[in-house]
């Protein structure tokens, strides 16, 4: 199911011994954009400290409810390593995270997570995989070193381009909350043309310019121009998917995805 990353703020999160606190941001991959954190804030308990959730944790999400039920404790969060809300997540810092809470690593492997595609199985294993192989392997570890996440947050706003001119900003994004995949990125035109909302795939990113905020499509503005309109109040479902990547003439991604287990979402 899609939802807005809107829709994961806000979202309290409670331990196996107790509430920790609500989510505020999310950090996303900046190769594969797939959210790989939930930026926690831990309110007045623990001295309002801002701490890291990983989708693997997440034992059951409820966005009508607003509520995740984790499988950490309190305890752990507590001594978890600290993160500092004002620099980029490095590559050291998640091996840190990963091995102090026991996690398999996400880099190295053939699916969104590892050896998997959704974070939730990387606690149950699957018996067709091998997770061993992405676990312990120093190699794998030092892999990509300098690579950093991105705050969802300071994302929005980013100015799109394509290949012909400026089309819009980024306004939001929609997320796939099984695998915590980001497929769409919500697009508004006004500063172009009559304020449309529309939808572009990560994967159709040409270019990323962190340092001047700009994201460059692989496409022209009369592309975006005659594409779907996105409304946010009407359910989004395959179909509307599918209409998108016909006009824009790409393949479904959902076509090179094996199909796994599914975790408990709501």
């Amino acid at each position: 199911m899609l939802h807005t990353l809107k829709d994961l703020e806000g979202l309290a999160i409670h331990a196996t011994d107790g509430d920790i606190g609500k989510t505020t941001d999310v950090y996303f991959d900046d190769k594969q954009w797939k959210i790989r954190y939930l930026v926690v804030e831990t309110g007045s308990w623990f001295s309002s400290k801002m701490v890291l959730l990983s989708p693997m944790a997440i034992k059951h999400l409820d966005i009508s409810e607003k509520r995740i039920s984790a499988t950490i404790t309190r305890e752990q969060v507590r001594h978890s390593p600290d993160v500092d809300a004002h620099k980029p997540v490095s590559r050291q810092f998640e091996i840190d995270y990963a091995s102090y809470y026991g996690y398999p690593f996400y880099w190295g492997g053939t699916g969104l997570w590892g050896a998997y595609s959704s974070p939730h199985l990387t606690a149950v294993g699957y018996e067709d995989d091998e997770p061993d192989s992405f676990i312990d392997d120093n190699t794998r570890k030092t892999t990509e070193a300098d690579r950093h996440l991105r705050s969802g947050n300071e994302t929005i706003g980013y100015h799109i381009e394509a290949h012909d001119g400026e089309i819009g900003h980024l306004q939001g994004m929609l997320i796939d909350t099984n695998t915590l995949a980001i497929r769409y990125l919500i697009i508004n035109t006004s500063n172009w043309w009559i304020g449309n909302r529309v939808l572009v795939s990560p994967a159709w990113i040409k270019e990323v310019s962190w340092l001047n905020a700009k994201i460059y499509v692989d496409m022209n503005r009369q592309q975006i121009k005659e594409a779907p309109a996105f409304n946010g109040d009407i359910p989004f479902n395959r179909d509307h998917e599918e209409q998108i990547h016909f006009h824009y003439g790409r393949a479904g991604y959902w076509k090179n995805e094996t199909m796994r287990p599914k975790a408990r979402v709501s």
